[in-house]
């Protein structure tokens, strides 16, 4: 069975619902407006047909009686009541009536029994405490009520008709259920596909079957994949090529550096320059490092911070406030965390120093997400430069971008903070920025 369906994703899924609730609502109208026309329908050709038999009833029962000898009739009167369930009573001015409901079907069935007994006939649902369908009938000038069982007249009951609801409830709902899974099915292996994909990992090819707009899709994506995994290893050897073939010349350019008859300050000032071309190149290559090759283990993530802290502070630019909280437990790279928070660091110390300063004072925070259960980590990093502007904040996560207008000394290749995203990416993470209300630049991560 797919994945999709393995994890139950799919009953959470705003798509199935919404087609879910859309077919049980066309099904479960159309067969209340079915049965509704199905009963106003039939209601007449029933009326007849239960007034044709209580007719013939009356009618056989009338004769019976009139031509019966009457020392037979206590006899024949018993037989009836026994066998068919049918008992006649004198009729008297003085019983107790209760007058049938005045149903629509039952209008109908009087109407079609007074065309064939005579408008005289009368009815009645009870009779002396006595309940049952009773008719009254004449046999010369004497006059006689009729009883017979109430369910030779009445149609299904509410209870069968609730019965019928329910299991016709039940079948359209269990319908629309297999429908909208069926027609939701591709479009949820597509949106699977592409959370795995957008999470740095390679998903599975997604079956090219089915209807030739699916089949399509689903080839085009697999065919993206392809693409994206060609280029991915087309620029892990490009970069791979541009490591060897500059970081050669730049060795041997520190070396002739290190050997020529130079100012202090030209050589350190050409040295500098060198080592911030192989840092670029450094960020270049951990940038296109492919996704695949990184194995991820238990981190204690709170000694990590620790361990970052305490390098950190040994710089003479960097002040550095923590509340780091102890055990933070994490599944991950340690080499990819580390390599993601000296970024930030690194960027801090780049872009956010205390204005007329070379200091740069630099909070780290971490507390969980959900406090009483200690699940899920929230690390903020923040500095007290100048900030971003806001305009920028929406494409500092790109790479090769720098806010070069808001933030001094922008000399860096601008891909920190985008080979921090991806870090975070990898790990499930998210990562946010924002400026800090009292001034300074904020990142946010989510793990």
């Amino acid at each position: 069975m797919r994945p999709y369906f393995n994890n139950f994703e799919w009953p959470k899924s705003g798509l199935f619902w919404r087609t879910f609730f859309l077919l049980a609502l066309l099904v479960m109208s159309s067969m209340a407006v079915w049965f509704a026309s199905f009963r106003m329908v039939e209601r007449a050709p029933r009326a007849q047909q239960i007034a044709a038999q209580i007719s013939s009833i009356v009618t056989i029962t009338r004769a019976a009686l009139t031509h019966s000898a009457p020392d037979k009739r206590r006899e024949l009167l018993f037989d009836l009541a026994s066998n068919d369930g049918i008992r006649v009573y004198l009729l008297e001015e003085t019983d107790d009536i209760e007058a049938q409901d005045q149903t629509p079907a039952f209008e109908q069935l009087r109407s079609s029994i007074q065309k064939k007994l005579g408008n005289h006939t009368r009815f009645a649902k009870k009779m002396n405490d006595v309940e049952g369908f009773w008719v009254s009938f004449e046999i010369d000038d004497d006059k006689y009520w009729l009883r017979l069982d109430q369910g030779r007249i009445e149609q299904a009951t509410g209870i069968q008709v609730l019965g019928w609801a329910a299991i016709t409830l039940f079948l359209t709902l269990v319908g629309a259920a297999i429908i909208s899974k069926l027609v939701n099915d591709p479009l949820a292996r597509i949106s699977v596909a592409a959370r795995t994909l957008a999470k740095g990992n390679r998903p599975k090819p997604l079956p090219e079957k089915g209807p030739k707009e699916i089949k399509e899709t689903n080839a085009s994506f697999n065919q993206m994949m392809e693409d994206l995994e060609r280029i991915d290893s087309d620029r892990s050897i490009i970069l791979a090529g541009i490591s060897h073939d500059l970081r050669t010349p730049l060795a041997r350019m520190q070396l002739e550096v290190e050997m020529a008859s130079l100012s202090d300050e030209s050589r350190q000032g050409m040295q500098s320059d060198l080592g911030q071309m192989d840092e670029i190149i450094g960020q270049f290559l951990d940038y296109a490092k492919p996704l695949d090759t990184i194995a991820f283990d238990q981190v204690d993530l709170s000694d990590l911070l620790f361990y970052i802290t305490e390098e950190s502070s040994r710089l003479t630019d960097v002040q550095i406030y923590s509340s780091i909280l102890p055990n933070m437990q994490i599944f991950g790279s340690e080499i990819e965390l580390k390599r993601l928070f000296s970024n930030l660091i690194e960027n801090a110390r780049r872009y956010g120093k205390t204005s007329n300063t070379d200091i740069v004072k630099i909070d780290i925070h971490s507390e969980y997400k959900n406090k009483e259960k200690k699940h899920g980590l929230l690390i903020t990093i923040r500095d007290y430069g100048n900030g971003v502007a806001n305009e920028d904040l929406g494409r500092l996560l790109r790479p090769f971008t720098r806010g070069d207008t808001s933030r001094s000394q922008a000399n860096g290749s601008g891909l920190g903070l985008a080979i921090v995203d991806r870090i975070v990416k990898r790990h499930g993470g998210t990562l946010r920025i924002f400026n800090h209300v009292d001034g300074g630049f904020v990142v946010s991560i989510s793990l």
